[in-house]
């Protein structure tokens, strides 16, 4: 398999995420984890949403309680995935060429690398 055909695990919602994104751009490696990923996300995605389609928006729960239906709250989560999947690919917008280039963060979202304010004694390397 080349690196622009398809994983033969997506369906087709995936197949055709991974055929538009290398038609326009160019990947490394490292980036081609992310988008076979953000891929099979998208099928999840996809799944869900036809399952979910005629479901109710409730369930309810084992003490009798309205819930929100599991297909939703997975769906909710798919979409947390994808949108950081996609965005940790930092793909430029075709549209705005010459622009400056984006600056959002990746996959870890609103977490930094650096320490934290405060770090508990116990968990500082202990010296002398």
């Amino acid at each position: 398999m080349s690196d622009n055909e398809p994983p033969e695990d997506l369906r087709e919602t995936g197949r055709r995420l991974w055929v538009e994104t290398l038609g326009k751009y160019g990947l490394g490696h490292h980036e081609l984890v992310l988008l076979h990923e953000a891929c099979r996300t998208a099928d999840r995605l996809e799944r869900l949403a036809v399952e979910g389609r005629d479901a109710p928006l409730t369930a309810v729960d084992r003490k009798g309680d309205p819930i929100a239906s599991p297909l939703l709250v997975e769906a909710r989560q798919q979409q947390i995935v994808f949108a950081r999947l996609v965005a940790s690919l930092r793909l430029p917008d075709l549209e705005d060429v010459g622009a400056r280039p984006q600056r959002r963060g990746g996959a870890r979202g609103v977490y930094g690398t650096g320490e934290p304010a405060h770090v508990p004694d116990r968990w500082r390397p202990r010296t002398g």
